[in-house]
């Protein structure tokens, strides 16, 4: 007999009442130190004061008034992520595969804008993830997404990751544009090396195409950068964000250069809840925070403290840990048993994280993390790793 909630995720058998800092509480009372943060989402750690302020404030006054009117919120964030990026316009949606879906249609409308529809085609890479949505299954390619939603939607060319020969390959006349993420976090936590970056842009740069870039769980300071792409030196056409933009409050945003949105006028595109007045406060006061003096500069130290421990542990138990990868705090633990068994014995030991695909246990941290709360995360992931190793041989087989 089905629940009453349907039952499409795989949980685990906890359930958290209430959060602080980097830390999250279960019903039962147990203390979890949150090296997932909601899947890169609460990157200022759970009820930041700020952020509470921001809601309450505004939740006091007005929630939702549609795009029906002005929305004074999105006026204000907008200027700030303008000011802040390579981008001359934001849309305002509720989630990453919205931002997405948004990305994809502007890709397609700039060329039908200037006479070309029958370039709508976009070349993605393998071990993508874009979202849920019936296109953005389609621009990952994951057949484990894919199955039993019927056809594909077309437009979607895919190619090995990190190999170049393939996109130049893929460039033909229907093409519109390459979509990438500059870290694939689902993939496996693959950082897109900088040359691989910058030479996307030249291709697309030659050939007319427009650079999408899916910052959705890179963005807002994760590596150590407003945003990944700008390790390269490169500027997209478009970028896609939403995670922690919203800090734990839905919101997802889809920004453009003013050549890229050129073809998106009124009536081509729309959002019932999308840039809410809820959202663009906390997505605010997220801005306040992640532009603020020395932020960055401490992601930016922290993730070198964190990955420099994780590498000693990683040598210290060669038998669990193959490799440490990623790109300042969206790391990765690419494992030698199931990625599934350190993720549950970490739980068990109260530390949180998330799995990723090619057998990687993700490290997503709040980006407040210090210290301390680092050398309490490798305590535990030694304590996992030792009770990996010395299992009996018959569990260990398994």
């Amino acid at each position: 007999m089905i629940s009453p909630l349907l039952p499409t995720y795989a949980r685990a058998q906890v359930a958290f009442e209430r959060g602080e800092g980097p830390y999250l509480f279960a019903t039962d009372g147990r203390k979890y130190l949150d090296f997932g943060a909601g899947i890169a989402v609460n990157a200022f750690g759970h009820a930041h004061p700020h952020l509470i302020a921001a809601l309450a404030a505004q939740a006091a006054k007005l929630w939702h008034t549609s795009n029906l009117y002005r929305v004074t919120g999105q006026e204000q964030l907008s200027e700030r992520l303008v000011a802040a990026t390579f981008a001359d316009t934001v849309f305002f949606c509720n989630s990453g595969a919205e931002a997405l879906e948004c990305a994809i249609k502007m890709t397609r409308k700039f060329h039908a804008s200037r006479g070309e529809p029958q370039r709508f085609r976009i070349i993605t890479f393998e071990g993508a993830f874009h979202g849920r949505t019936l296109a953005t299954i389609a621009a990952g390619g994951q057949k484990k997404y894919l199955e039993g939603f019927g056809p594909k939607v077309d437009g979607f060319d895919q190619v090995p990751f990190g190999d170049m020969d393939a996109v130049k390959r893929a460039i033909g006349p229907e093409t519109a544009g390459i979509l990438i993420e500059p870290v694939q976090g689902e993939g496996g936590v693959r950082p897109v090396p900088p040359e691989h970056m910058r030479e996307l842009r030249s291709l697309c740069d030659e050939h007319g195409l427009l650079l999408v870039l899916d910052e959705v769980q890179s963005g807002m300071g994760r590596t150590g950068k407003l945003f990944a792409h700008e390790w390269s030196g490169v500027t997209p056409d478009i970028m896609a964000i939403a995670k922690a933009l919203g800090g734990g409050f839905p919101v997802g945003a889809c920004l453009a250069t003013e050549r890229a949105a050129a073809g998106m006028v009124a009536g081509t595109h729309g959002s019932t809840f999308g840039g809410n007045p809820l959202a663009m406060a906390v997505g605010n006061a997220v801005l306040d925070l992640a532009l603020a003096p020395g932020f960055l500069e401490h992601v930016n130290a922290i993730a070198n403290y964190l990955k420099q421990q994780l590498g000693m542990i990683a040598d210290k138990h060669r038998e669990v840990i193959e490799e440490v990868r990623g790109e300042g705090l969206l790391l990765g633990l690419k494992c030698k048993v199931p990625n599934t068994e350190l993720a549950n014995a970490l739980r068990e030991r109260g530390l949180l994280t998330v799995g990723a695909g090619d057998n990687v246990v993700r490290l997503l941290p709040p980006l407040i993390i210090n210290e301390e709360h680092v050398r309490e995360a490798i305590g535990i992931l030694n304590d996992a790793c030792l009770s990996l190793t010395h299992r009996p041989a018959k569990d260990a087989a398994k």
